[in-house]
């Protein structure tokens, strides 16, 4: 089968970074589907781990988690699932990625794809949106129609979680919900997924915030550069707030301020079901579901901006130049096979 990988760890700019390979078909185990792959999507995951995991020796390491594509074949425990079904996932980080013509992806993390959506439209949203339902609804703790009187601070509302995190906060919850956003375009982009107010993190946050009748708010989710903004976060938020984070600071958080006003800090990585084998691991095929039905009922909208064909080492090369730069715009996805 084809598939798009690397052998050596770097940056982009190598001219091996990312190589069309042939590999064999995988057989899927007892608990796994084989999806014959339609489309993917590119996360900054991606781009950290093509930058820093090596694969083991000799072996290719195909990248990729966000999937959609058809079931090829079923594992002998298996419920729930058929061949010929239509599905989205965002897999494993400890699997081969889905970067391949197929793929195995553990069954429980699996959900039914949006029937309203193309395979391109449908592949922005899986990590994404486990991510935020996960980081709102599990980490903050905020319930579905609950809120109200409060407010969420979305850092980096045009990125890929934050564009799904702002339609979730908006369509679920009662919450006010501040998005964040440096560019014109990044800006209109979150007041078109239903942001209340957008506030430019590029400046400081308290004279915005207080610009828009707030002097503080309830919670915060940040979504990038959180040491960056980390003195701004700890200042925006009330006493007794809540603080979540998804990214990976590049110095380290100092804590100790949080004490004074009682915060609380939650990290949330989706990774950590498929990771350990949770109990409740079958939550994100559920969850997949629900958010498979809210799109199909309008509620919820693809992220997509940008898409690529067909996938290959070209493409996926030219998705992780977008991500890199720091400038793009809700999710880029790459469809089709040669």
């Amino acid at each position: 089968m084809k598939a798009v990988a690397y052998l050596q760890p770097g940056e982009l700019a190598r001219a091996d970074a990312l190589l069309d390979v042939e590999l064999p078909i995988p057989e899927p185990g007892p608990d796994d589907l084989r999806v014959r792959i339609a489309a993917v999507s590119v996360n900054p995951v991606d781009t950290k781990v093509r930058r820093s995991r090596a694969p083991a020796e000799g072996r290719p390491e195909v990248l990729g988690w966000d999937a959609v594509g058809i079931i090829d074949a079923v594992g002998a425990d298996v419920r729930g699932h058929a061949v010929g079904d239509r599905v989205f996932y965002a897999g494993a980080l400890d699997r081969p990625g889905s970067n391949a013509q197929y793929h195995l992806v553990d069954a429980r993390i699996v959900g039914r794809a949006p029937a309203s959506l193309s395979d391109a439209e449908a592949a922005a949203l899986p990590l994404t949106a486990i991510t935020a339902w996960e980081l709102l609804f599990d980490r903050l703790g905020v319930a579905k129609d609950g809120g109200e009187g409060q407010s969420l601070l979305v850092i980096g509302g045009a990125g890929g979680v934050g564009s799904i995190l702002i339609q979730l906060a908006r369509r679920l919850t009662r919450l006010t919900v501040i998005a964040t956003a440096s560019r014109p375009e990044t800006q209109a982009w979150c007041r078109e997924l239903g942001a209340h107010h957008v506030i430019d993190h590029a400046a400081a946050f308290a004279p915005q915030l207080a610009a828009i009748g707030l002097a503080q708010v309830s919670m915060v989710a940040s979504l990038t550069q959180t040491d960056r903004h980390w003195a701004a976060i700890v200042e925006a938020a009330m006493p007794q707030g809540r603080i979540a984070l998804i990214d990976d600071p590049a110095q380290p958080l100092d804590v100790m301020p949080l004490k004074r006003k009682s915060l609380s800090l939650h990290w949330e990585l989706m990774f950590t079901r498929s990771l350990f084998r949770t109990p409740d691991m079958a939550a994100q095929g559920a969850l997949l579901d629900e958010v498979a039905a809210l799109v199909d009922a309008g509620v919820l909208r693809t992220t997509v901006t940008q898409t690529l064909r067909p996938i290959s080492a070209g493409t996926v090369r030219q998705a992780h130049a977008l991500i890199e730069s720091g400038q793009a715009r809700g999710k880029i996805t790459i469809a089709g096979w040669e």
